[in-house]
């Protein structure tokens, strides 16, 4: 690897080791090529949400996530040299010679981002999986881009619903983790339909739950909800090699013991940001290192076509 590549991943990982620990912890576990990919990927990808949740004027913000997808133009036609000056656009460059990455994923993450700068709202929950899908689902196509599959994996041929399935399974987690914080900034996700039917309409905009409405019914919903996607997505760990199936399990466990917070204590999410210690992360990776979410997705799979 050249000076000039080896130095534009370098700063790719600076990027996704300080501001995104839990992916940063995951990726770790995986091997070098495919951990710089990887942050490649995350660095375009952190490029693309800071313009979105910048404080520009919605027309400079639709500009601007027009010229990242220019950039993205310049690296699917070959076009970004070793010694161009956008580190971002060098590694991402070179990650996609090295792995087939599907970087109209990519196209659809700017997509999902342009449809917050417009203030989209969502209905339905089908309508919320359109936009989780552009701005989650993506990335777990292109992740599985980096990771690969093993040759002759029962079911191979879903492993990308898979992944996509377990992007949207984050997207939720994530959504409820921020409730307050989304809604701070003028921003709703879950579905009208659900905030209506749990006497929620009137937005999270406080510490407490709207007057009258049942939160914790809310939350628990949105839970099972994220609960039966990672069921789904987790089906793709055992068409893994074990350190990509390993970071997978390291991510995806960090975000379902998430969940679990969430689920004991609905009103966390409007006091603060829910997080894990670094002592049970650290567990949640020698879990997926041995491999034991693998073999019970397996196990659970070969009685399903018993």
């Amino acid at each position: 690897m050249s000076a000039p590549v080896q130095a534009a991943y370098s700063y790719c990982e600076a990027v996704t080791g300080q501001q995104a620990r839990n992916f940063a912890y995951g990726i770790r576990l995986l091997p070098v090529e495919k951990r710089q990919a990887m942050s490649a990927l995350y660095a375009f990808s952190r490029r693309v949400d800071d313009i979105g949740d910048g404080e520009l004027e919605p027309e400079t913000k639709h500009v601007r996530l027009e010229g990242t997808r220019a950039v993205l133009d310049r690296i699917r036609d070959g076009a970004v040299d070793e010694d161009d000056t956008d580190p971002v656009a060098v590694a991402l460059a070179d990650a996609a010679r090295r792995f087939p990455l599907p970087l109209e994923g990519l196209d659809e993450l700017i997509d999902g981002v342009l449809m917050d700068v417009r203030g989209a709202t969502y209905e339905t929950w089908d309508d919320l999986k359109i936009y989780c899908r552009c701005v989650a689902g993506a990335i777990g196509r292109l992740s599985l881009g980096v990771f690969g599959t093993e040759p002759g994996a029962p079911g191979v041929e879903r492993a990308a619903e898979y992944a996509d399935t377990l992007g949207l399974a984050l997207q939720l987690t994530n959504i409820l983790r921020d409730v307050r914080e989304d809604a701070g900034n003028g921003r709703t996700y879950l579905p009208a339909d659900d905030l209506a039917k749990f006497g929620c309409s009137a937005g999270f905009h406080r510490a407490t739950p709207p007057p009258g409405s049942d939160f914790a019914g809310l939350v628990h919903f949105e839970v099972r909800r994220a609960r039966a996607l990672f069921a789904e997505g987790y089906r793709l760990l055992p068409m893994l090699d074990r350190r990509s199936g390993a970071c997978v399990a390291a991510m995806a466990g960090i975000y379902r013991r998430l969940l679990d917070r969430i689920e004991r204590d609905p009103e966390a999410v409007l006091r603060g940001r829910v997080s894990l210690p670094g002592h049970e992360k650290a567990y949640v990776a020698v879990r997926g290192l041995s491999g034991l979410d693998a073999r019970h997705i397996s196990r659970r799979t070969t009685r399903g076509r018993v």
